[in-house]
């Protein structure tokens, strides 16, 4: 039979070995090996606590010069190293560049935004142009440090909220669960007592005693189930006024640098206003009638016996329909004022005109004057 996946893990790690020591856990099973996110050269806690006790030093591996403090080792928490480097560096960049969809002005811009957050993770993860990343990253952290926490603190918000919310759903349920388990409990206990009950009465004699002990134990079993969930329903209703009253959480930050030089496509301040509703029409109500009122039925020799014929029916035909499109044709042009659109149009050709005709006057008056 092979070994199981555990079986090989487990023996992986009893074969690691420090690098400084060359101590092994196969022969020191309660070894713990730490890495610090300087350069993730994994070396056991001794070592770490004889070599930076003092202060800071450089990384005992050979070939490494980075000089490390024993505050920032840690154990590692993922079985790759490089996963672990790139989880630190993702955290890292998405600390600093934490824009919020609603901060841009439209779906392309985050889409670029996102596009180039990964760009930028994906050359640090790769050791590309490290040195003007970083002084890219450094520089926008500077210049949005305020919008930065605000979107921290945000967050924070955010996933509070969602704890609380959890915490208020469980409490819910727990009384849920607590009020049937009581409701049970009580009904198994009354129905005993007054099984009991009764059964003493027809053991007296007294069948019409019991018949009234057994109705009163009903109505104080139906009056203790209503005044539970009363009480229930109050501890419900308090519980959702309390959650009601908690503030509002402030709205998406917006650039108040009014843009940054890393970061494209941000708004400038702006609060952005609810989808309206799609309206196929544009705002036009394709059923109104301002001139005639559609009736339901017209008067017609040619259309009469259609009404009757069932071969014309059958198909779906609607005389209704036929109606309403006449009509509308009928009267589509009556929102067209020919009255009112004559004069102006003769005014502005008879201001247009007018010079012209002064200009002849003038001329034949002076041919008339000659001539006598």
């Amino acid at each position: 039979m092979p070994p199981s996946r555990e079986a090989l893990v487990n023996r992986g790690d009893e074969d690691e070995v420090c690098p400084v020591c060359k101590s092994s856990r196969y022969l020191n099973p309660d070894m713990r090996f730490l890495i610090n996110p300087e350069c993730y050269h994994k070396m056991c806690e001794s070592c770490v606590d004889r070599i930076f006790s003092g202060g800071p030093a450089n990384c005992p591996v050979a070939g490494c010069h980075k000089t490390l403090r024993k505050n920032r080792f840690r154990k590692q928490t993922f079985e790759d190293i490089h996963v672990e480097r790139e989880v630190d560096i993702r955290r890292r960049v998405m600390t600093v560049l934490n824009r919020r969809e609603e901060e841009f002005d439209s779906k392309l811009d985050w889409d670029n935004f996102l596009e180039q957050r990964e760009e930028i993770i994906f050359n640090l993860v790769n050791r590309i142009d490290v040195a003007k990343t970083e002084a890219d990253l450094q520089s926008y952290a500077s210049e949005n440090m305020r919008s930065i926490r605000a979107n921290q603190a945000l967050e924070a918000k955010e996933v509070s909220s969602f704890q609380e919310r959890q915490n208020h759903e469980q409490e819910l349920a727990r009384l849920r669960r607590q009020a049937a388990k009581e409701e049970y409990e009580n009904e198994r206990k009354e129905l005993l007592a007054g099984r009991e009950n009764y059964l003493n009465n027809l053991a007296q004699g007294r069948a019409g005693d019991a018949a009234a002990i057994a109705q009163k134990v009903m109505l104080k079993k139906s009056s203790a189930r209503r005044s539970e969930e009363e009480r229930i329903r109050q501890k419900q209703a308090a519980l959702r006024g309390t959650d009601a009253q908690k503030p509002a959480y402030p709205g998406a930050v917006t650039a108040e640098e009014g843009g940054s030089g890393l970061i494209k496509g941000l708004k400038k301040i702006k609060t952005p206003e609810p989808e309206k509703p799609y309206d196929p029409f544009g705002g036009m109500v394709p059923n109104k009638r301002d001139y005639y009122t559609l009736r339901d039925h017209y008067p017609s020799s040619y259309l009469d016996p259609i009404r009757q014929d069932t071969r014309m029916l059958a198909g779906g035909y609607d005389l209704q329909e036929y109606y309403s499109r006449t009509m509308l044709e009928a009267f589509a042009g009556l929102g067209c004022f020919i009255d009112e659109e004559v004069p102006k149009r003769q005014a502005s050709s008879f201001n247009v005109m007018k010079p012209v005709a002064t200009q002849g006057a003038a001329l034949a008056a002076g041919s008339g004057s000659g001539s006598i």
